[in-house]
């Protein structure tokens, strides 16, 4: 004897098989870049290590990537004791900044790019800290 629920488990076993089944994703690009720190203030090199402060300097300003429209953070992107910084995003358009750049009165262009997948986009930055 057949009850009316015989059928309804093949449906429901194929439904949520259908919903399993592996989403494609978008490969990742990547950007990539240079911040420069322009101040006319005179660097101390009292212990003579150029690059420890180039470090700290970079340190103190920290990059975030925001969405197109600039309201949502998307990333924070760490920039090396060289100056450069990569990271990988998914494809989209976005808005390179630096944070708290209007709080700190940094002096700086925020700069828009777009990520196409499996590509690489160059956006250089620079700052100017108004340390006079």
């Amino acid at each position: 004897m057949s009850s009316p629920f015989d059928s309804l488990i093949p449906a429901t076993l194929s439904l949520v098989l259908a919903c399993t089944a592996p989403v494609k994703a978008v490969p990742p690009g990547s950007l990539e870049g240079h911040l420069r720190i322009v101040s006319a203030k005179e660097v101390d090199l009292a212990d003579g290590d150029a690059s420890a402060t180039a470090a700290e300097a970079y340190a103190e300003y920290p990059l975030i990537v925001m969405s197109g429209d600039g309201k949502k953070e998307i990333a924070r992107v760490a920039v090396d004791g060289d100056g450069n910084y990569r990271t990988a995003l998914p494809p989209g358009n976005y808005v390179l900044d630096v944070q708290d750049r209007i709080r700190r009165h940094v002096r700086a262009n925020p700069k828009r790019f777009t990520i196409v997948s499996r590509q690489t986009a160059r956006v250089d930055l620079k700052i100017d800290t108004g340390v006079r």
